[in-house]
């Protein structure tokens, strides 16, 4: 009722998709089809894709470090001000919803909560890899490889004057 032309074109049968599509004509009196039918313009260059990687201990040392440092910073009073909103496609995401779960009893610590979000976006970082290995040929670059990562798009950029 609320998007006609989603309705007629969606994937009705998808709720994340609906609730998007919900989210998006309610905001902006729009339906969510007449973003997506907008003609791309071209662009003046080529990109070339880079695949960055970290070794699993020191990413999983980041994430603790990074969950650690939110949880300091104020987490816990930062979802206590979402509660209202919960619902919303935005807060449905690692380090929310492990809140949530603490406020409603599901999580009697709050130290568990900062664990489950650890573990979750460990989980989730694998899940990411794995997307870029099969998404993205070429060599993977550590955070310090900078003068091979312009080495490689040096080659990159000659390969595509070439073609």
């Amino acid at each position: 009722q609320e998007d006609p032309l989603f309705y007629q074109t969606g994937e009705m049968q998808n709720p994340q998709r609906m609730m998007r599509a919900l989210e998006v004509v309610r905001y902006t009196g729009q339906s969510i089809r007449s973003f997506q039918k907008k003609q791309r313009t071209g662009r003046a260059f080529q990109t070339v894709p880079i695949r960055l990687s970290l070794e699993k201990e020191k990413l999983f040392a980041r994430i603790d470090q990074r969950v650690d440092q939110m949880m300091k910073a104020g987490l816990l009073d930062e979802v206590k001000s979402l509660v209202d909103f919960r619902q919303l496609n935005a807060l449905q995401t690692v380090g929310y919803q492990e809140i949530f779960d603490h406020l409603d009893g599901k999580l009697s610590v709050l130290e568990e909560a900062a664990e489950r979000i650890k573990s979750n976006t460990r989980k989730y970082a694998k899940r990411q890899e794995t997307w870029f290995k099969k998404f993205l040929d070429g060599p993977a670059f550590g955070p310090s490889q900078l003068d091979e990562i312009l080495s490689y798009i040096g080659e990159e950029e000659k390969l595509m004057e070439r073609n």
